[in-house]
């Protein structure tokens, strides 16, 4: 473990601070998200040669206000979020990957970084809502609940799988969480679309369904083979670190019960036609089983992967 000063502080404590800092400023963005959807809720969707001067000019000004203040507040965050990860890898001298506290906080800054590289383009704003409620939960979490001190690694993470293994598992985590996440939107909007809702502004925000099913399905799409990798170079890890390839370990055989789902879910896109509400349904089960298999299986049950927990 490496002894850094910053600011009279250690690089571990900046760290902590750093991470802490970012759950707050990913909490007030989520606040002004939910302002500036709150502001459109009563207010007619524009449409192409509309009247403008509808009486609703001030709700959409305050509306696009607080988005704003929400982009500038989560990449303030993110910033925060980086250096959180960064510092706790200086303090650790390795990858800061290590134990469950570390896995969540670079989880989140794969997720908010995917995120802005699209919301810094103006596409995929929308989902400005519900990345910032997961990023705020998740480094809430991470900060209170699977919070553990700078330590060595065990022994068995000393092979150059620890970074291969590992890095594969954060961006699929990345992918199904923003993946996951657009289901959800799918699902709120189809079903203002089925009722005939779609006519005020707060739902204008959300793309048509279509589109959010595509999305959804394209972040899916990508993440199923690095969760693929992600599962062969655990089981290659496992028989350097162990002496076999699989021992159905409760880790290894929730990962493979994920990797179903998820199969599943492409699979019933391609052969049975399962878009839209059937296919969000699995693939949010599919993101219930991923994070079950990070969190669930450490907190209540013991295995060979456990030095992994809290």
């Amino acid at each position: 473990m490496i002894v850094l000063q910053v600011g009279g502080m250690s690089a571990a404590q900046f760290s902590s601070l750093a991470i802490v800092t970012a759950g707050v400023l990913f909490l007030f963005a989520f606040l002004a998200h939910t302002v500036e959807w709150a502001s459109l809720r009563a207010v007619p969707v524009r449409v192409a040669g509309g009247a403008v001067d509808d009486g609703h000019d001030s709700a959409r000004i305050r509306s696009d206000t607080f988005a704003r203040l929400g982009l500038f507040a989560t990449v303030i965050a993110a910033l925060a979020q980086l250096a959180g990860v960064v510092f706790r890898g200086i303090a650790a001298d390795r990858a800061p990957w290590g134990n469950m506290y570390e896995f969540i906080t670079v989880a989140m800054l794969f997720a908010v970084l995917g995120y802005l590289s699209w919301a810094l383009r103006g596409r995929a704003r929308w989902l400005g809502l519900f990345i910032t409620a997961l990023l705020a939960v998740g480094d809430g979490a991470a900060a209170t609940v699977f919070y553990v001190a700078v330590g060595p690694l065990v022994p068995a993470l000393h092979s150059v799988w620890f970074l291969i293994h590992i890095l594969a598992a954060l961006i699929s985590s990345a992918a199904f969480n923003v993946g996951g996440l657009a289901s959800i939107g799918y699902l709120l909007r189809a079903r203002a679309e089925r009722r005939g809702t779609v006519d005020r502004g707060y739902l204008a925000r959300l793309p048509r369904s279509e589109v959010i099913d595509t999305f959804a399905y394209r972040l899916h799409a990508f993440a199923f083979p690095v969760w693929t990798f992600t599962v062969a170079a655990g089981a290659i890890w496992a028989e350097y670190a162990w002496g076999r390839f699989w021992g159905w370990d409760p880790k290894e055989t929730w990962a493979l019960i994920t990797w179903i789902i998820y199969a599943g879910y492409l699979h019933a896109r391609a052969t049975a036609g399962w878009r839209g509400r059937n296919a969000a349904i699995i693939a949010l089960f599919g993101l219930a089983s991923f994070w079950f298999n990070f969190i669930g299986i450490n907190l209540f049950v013991s295995g060979l992967h456990s030095y992994a927990g809290v």
